[in-house]
């Protein structure tokens, strides 16, 4: 789905003790301690790829019992319905991914942006309040469930930029490639124990 290979380095660069795997195989997803699921693209072609093969279910269950970062479509398909291609998610969260209403907005919305953290978590230690992350987007999560909200961003309007809720932990922006702060959280991640 994208930006697999970046994403594995980035873990490797952090974690180098780590066997970081790029797999679709519901076995090995199954048997992997942590699961990171990055994408890039479209949420209809995402959602496809993962029920190809099984991958959905072995997913379904990580996002059950093991820590689970998700990245850019990986926090997007988490939720019930995306406007993109009118795509059903996996439903684990409520709520919806609407695409971004142009008003005066260069959509895609791509390039340095504030994260402003709602609240404290494990991923957020190391990384000040409003630390610039990469974002490469033309849609966003809007959560019916203002609880599971970690940090908002503001492009045109605020918008949810990453969530939390137990072992899950999600975000819009693409650490791999936001330098300092987000290898800091995905070393962070690494080293999670939910």
């Amino acid at each position: 789905m994208g930006n697999l290979r970046s994403v594995s380095k980035a873990l490797e660069h952090v974690a180098p003790e780590a066997e970081v795997r790029i797999t679709a195989d519901p076995a090995a997803i199954r048997a992997a301690e942590r699961v990171v699921v990055p994408g890039q693209g479209a949420l209809p072609d995402c959602m496809r790829r993962l029920s190809e093969g099984g991958a959905r279910e072995a997913v379904l269950e990580a996002l059950d019992a093991k820590p689970y970062l998700g990245i850019c479509l990986g926090l997007q398909m988490l939720f019930e319905h995306g406007e993109e291609g009118d795509t059903p998610g996996l439903g684990v969260l409520r709520g919806n991914v609407p695409r971004f209403a142009a008003r005066g907005l260069k959509i895609p919305h791509m390039g340095w942006n504030e994260v402003i953290q709602e609240r404290p978590h494990t991923l957020w230690a190391g990384i000040p309040d409003r630390s610039r992350f990469y974002f490469v987007h033309s849609y966003y999560p809007a959560p019916s469930d203002a609880q599971v909200i970690a940090a908002r961003c503001v492009y045109g309007a605020p918008f949810t930029c990453a969530i939390a809720r137990d072992n899950i932990f999600a975000v819009q922006f693409h650490p791999e490639k936001s330098q300092a702060a987000g290898l800091q959280l995905l070393s962070n991640f690494v080293r999670w124990r939910p």
